[in-house]
């Protein structure tokens, strides 16, 4: 099994709206990509200095479907806005 986890850094003025198109967005992911295998998400609630402002945290069978997820139609539409409302990304993917 591969943990796939994301820190997500929102830019300066994103809105809620932003994060809850987001959340949609990200919400429809499973139903539509065989490779997710558990897919939970969301917003810091503690809010401290060294915070990050989203979290994503999925599993994926073995890297082979990792790697099928990533360039995944239905997933590419979802880190373009990823990119475009994240100041910063960070990502780790390993091996439990």
């Amino acid at each position: 099994m591969i943990k796939h986890v994301v820190f997500m850094k929102f830019k300066a003025g994103v809105t809620d709206k932003d994060i809850d198109d987001l959340e949609k967005a990200m919400a429809r992911l499973p139903g539509r990509i065989p490779e997710i295998k558990d897919y939970q998400f969301g917003r810091d609630i503690v809010r401290s200095e060294r915070s990050y402002d989203f979290a994503l945290i999925s599993a994926f069978e073995d890297l082979d479907a990792l790697k099928r997820y990533q360039p995944h139609p239905d997933h590419l539409p979802v880190l373009t806005k990823v990119k475009e409302i994240c100041e910063n990304i960070l990502a780790v993917d390993f091996k439990v």
